[in-house]
Parts: C-alpha cells; sequence; structure tokens
C-alpha cells in the first residue's frame, strides 16, 4: 500500500521527468517536489468531490463513502464523514438509521461540504425509508440539503422543504425537486445549488439559492428560490438558456452566481455553452420568488439580473470565483481543441470594448486539466493533468500562465480542494485493499512549500 511519497522520492521521479505532462507552445512546466502522506486507510471509498471539503480550522476533512457498498450512485451511499489530518481518525457524521440498498436505494447521502466559518456539514439526503411509498427511491428530482454537527454527536436538520403537492399551489419557500451540490457563500449565509423539478420534466436542469428568512415553512432553516428559469426543453429561442449547471459563488457576499449555461444558438437549430453569473443584491427580497403549482414552472426573485461573459467558447466543467470576487475560472477548449483553464474579470465579457474585460486563456497543457480551484491570494490556481497536480500563475505580470507540477507519478489522483491556509492541498486517489482484489478511493494530502516555488 502506499502510504507516503517522500520527497526523496519525488526527487528521483525529478530525473526521469520527461515531456508527457509539458504544454505546448512555450509554457514547459517544472516540476518541483512536495511532500505527499495519504490520510485514509481504511477500506471503504473517501469521496471529496471537490467540494468546500476542509474544516473551517483546516484540521478536518469531510466526505462520503460512495462506492463503498453496490455501486458508485449517490443512492447506495450510507455514510457521512470526517478525518482527522493529523491522525488519520475517522468519525461518521451522519448515518441513517434505515438504509436500502440496490439498483433503488434509499435514502443515499453524498456530496457533502463544510460550513466556512461553524462547525457543521451540508449535504445531499434522499427520501427516508419510511418516505419510500410516498416520495419514492433515491434520484435527482428527489433530494434535499441536511446540515450535521462536524462533532460526531449525530445532530442534524433539514435545510429546505419539499413539496409535490398538485392539488394546490406548491408552499412558499419550498421547491418540488430536488437539491444537490449544496455551497454555502463565504460569509455562510446564502446557499448555492443546482436543481431537478419533479413536478415538470419539461424543464432541463438549473441552478438556485436558499437563505434563512422570517417565512421559512415551518420545521426547516432556508427559503428555497430559482435563479434561472431555463426555457422548456427543445422549446428556446436565440440566446435562451435551457439549461444551468456548474455553478459555484463568485464573491465572499454571495451576490453573484456564476454558471455554465446552454443556450440556443443565433442559428435557432444549434446550442451553445458559456458562461454566465447570476446577480443577486444583498437586498434581495427572496419571497417575490414565485414557487410554482402543478402546471407552472417555479420563477426567480423580482431582482435577480442574469449576465452572459461568453460567447461561442464551448464552455465546461464547475466554474470557480476568486477569493476576492474579481474573477471567475472556467474550461474552454483551446485552438487545438484542448480544453483550459481561462479566467475573466467577473463584470467582464468577450464583447466589452476594452479587451481587458475578455477572456483570457491560463493553461495551455497538452491535456485537459481538472478540478481547479484558486489559491486564497487568488495569484495561484491549482488543477490535475494527467493524475498529477499543477499550480499555475495567474499574477498580473509576465509569468502569467507559467505553471509548475507539484507531483510526477503515475497515481491517478482527482477531486482536488485546496485548505483556507492555502499551504495544503487534498485529493482523491484509488490505493488497492490489502487483498489486492479491490481498491478503495484514499485522501491525500499535499504540503505545498511556497519557497521552493517563489
Amino acid at each position: 500500500m502506499l502510504n507516503k511519497i517522500t520527497t526523496t522520492t519525488l526527487l528521483i521521479a525529478a530525473i526521469s521527468f520527461t515531456g508527457c505532462n509539458q504544454t505546448n507552445q512555450n509554457h514547459n512546466p517544472t516540476f518541483i517536489p512536495m511532500n505527499e502522506k495519504q490520510v485514509t486507510h481504511t477500506e471503504k471509498n473517501h469521496a471529496l468531490d471537490n467540494n468546500d471539503n476542509f474544516s473551517p480550522d483546516d484540521k478536518f476533512l469531510c466526505y462520503d463513502t460512495r462506492g463503498t457498498v453496490f455501486n458508485e450512485d449517490i443512492g447506495n451511499c450510507q455514510t457521512i464523514e470526517k478525518v482527522e489530518i493529523a491522525t488519520g481518525k475517522e468519525t461518521i457524521l451522519y448515518k441513517p438509521k434505515e438504509i436500502i440498498t440496490g439498483k433503488k436505494a434509499a435514502p443515499g447521502v453524498g456530496a457533502v461540504s463544510f460550513h466556512p466559518k461553524k462547525n457543521k456539514v451540508i449535504f445531499i439526503h434522499g427520501p427516508w425509508v419510511s418516505e419510500v411509498k410516498e416520495r419514492g427511491y433515491y434520484g435527482k428530482p428527489n433530494r434535499t440539503g441536511v446540515v450535521a454537527k462536524g462533532d460526531g454527536s449525530g445532530e442534524w436538520h433539514k435545510v429546505e422543504m419539499r413539496d409535490v403537492a398538485t392539488d394546490r399551489p406548491t408552499t412558499p419557500g419550498a421547491h418540488r425537486g430536488g437539491t444537490h451540490r449544496h455551497e454555502y457563500s463565504r460569509n455562510g449565509i446564502r446557499i448555492g445549488f443546482t436543481y431537478d423539478d419533479f413536478l415538470n420534466r419539461d424543464y432541463d436542469r438549473t441552478i438556485g439559492y436558499m437563505e434563512p428568512n422570517a417565512k421559512v415553512p415551518e420545521g426547516y432553516t432556508h427559503y428555497f428560490a430559482l435563479l434561472v428559469k431555463p426555457a422548456k426543453k427543445g422549446m428556446s429561442k436565440p440566446g435562451e438558456i435551457e439549461k444551468a449547471e456548474s455553478d459555484s459563488w463568485v464573491d465572499y457576499a454571495g451576490t453573484k452566481r456564476a454558471f455554465i449555461g446552454k443556450v440556443r444558438a443565433d442559428n435557432g437549430v444549434d446550442y451553445e455553452k458559456d458562461l454566465f453569473v447570476a446577480e443577486i443584491p444583498e437586498g434581495t427580497d427572496i419571497t417575490t420568488a414565485f414557487s410554482g403549482n402543478n402546471k407552472k414552472y417555479p420563477e426567480p426573485p423580482k431582482s435577480i439580473k442574469i449576465r452572459r461573459l461568453t460567447h461561442n467558447m464551448d464552455a465546461d466543467g464547475t466554474v470557480r470565483g476568486s477569493l476576492d470576487g474579481k474573477h471567475i475560472a472556467f474550461y474552454a477548449p483551446d485552438k487545438n481543441g484542448v480544453k483550459q483553464i481561462f479566467i475573466i474579470p467577473a463584470d467582464g465579457n468577450d464583447k466589452d470594448p476594452d479587451a481587458k474585460k475578455h477572456p483570457r486563456q491560463v493553461t495551455k497543457f497538452d491535456s485537459s486539466p481538472s478540478s481547479l480551484r484558486w489559491h486564497p491570494s487568488d495569484n495561484w490556481i491549482f488543477s490535475i493533468v494527467k493524475g498529477n497536480v499543477a499550480v499555475t500563475w495567474v499574477g498580473d505580470d509576465d509569468n502569467f500562465g507559467k505553471s509548475y507540477f507539484l507531483t510526477n507519478d503515475s497515481l491517478n489522483r482527482d477531486q482536488l480542494v485546496v485548505s483556507h491556509s492555502g499551504d495544503q492541498v487534498a485529493y482523491g486517489a484509488y490505493i488497492p485493499a490489502k487483498d489486492g482484489k479491490k481498491k478503495f478511493k484514499q485522501i491525500f494530502i499535499l504540503d505545498v512549500d511556497w519557497k521552493k516555488i517563489k
């Protein structure tokens, strides 16, 4: 079992570093070895899912255990857990009392994130076993958010109400489907998510947000609202959004949520995927949202505005706002068709007369990066390329786009996340079990020595 990759091992690997991870054009990343260690060792999966997995004090990482039982679906995931980075001690934070496993499963829990300031986590939760007869089994339009304490006490509470009644309007502040990949704004007040409707399947996935409010449905903590009402599938007009996803907060206060929109092209036939931002002023009255009914789809609060930042860029993947809220990073193909990381000012767009407001290509790898995340300084972006950790400079100088590899081996890393301090990154990789017959996803930590890079 691979427990720890020492600096010595990495230095030996550096000698044999080849062009397999080099970029095209004039950016050939230097390999700078860092200390890496395996944190988890138990024979179960530890999925970070590229969420906000570090605890506020950077001492713990939260994860779900999908893929340990039956299959990789969240519906068969049975626990939400955390691991202490220093000791490797694992603690179950939430486990349903009753569980159904199989192709039809319940309740299903997963995609967990820590609150940015408090010791608690938020995650997807499907129907309790006692609700299956009424609600059905786990599915995308059949889930809500649940918060559990981060101390292992097992205490938890529901976040938002799900109401799929068809004989009356949907309860104000509730939704009629499923929320997913819940993400707190950095001030901890708003929660963003993707959304799939249950009552009206004529609409594709979209995005929304929720926040505390005096009019929250009784028994819940947050009021639900959409951010984007998409056009019906196949019915959009040029420029209209049919699907919204891959969303993330841009700024600290949660007044901007960036996302990838599937939009009808000008020819009225084809589709384009581009970067958008939903503007949510701090004074927005979320109760002005329409929650919908059995015939009408929900609508966002009145003050929400949608801005398009790119046109026909084939944007892709989960977007990420810099911590100062000034830039958004996203993926798009370069001139060779290789997906790269781009950044754009949060108030920019590719049609602005000022070229400084246009998208700018950051990376020039010869293989597509994944798991992009900003360093807290906003001067660096981490990513994973061919299973190895890379970091790229995005400061405003001649070194813009210069990349370094911090690992160089055959370990297939994924789901990278960055600590609040910026001095550690965590990620997952499949490691053989003791019997050698099965592999389990384990969590690794890389200590980033910035003195070496600078």
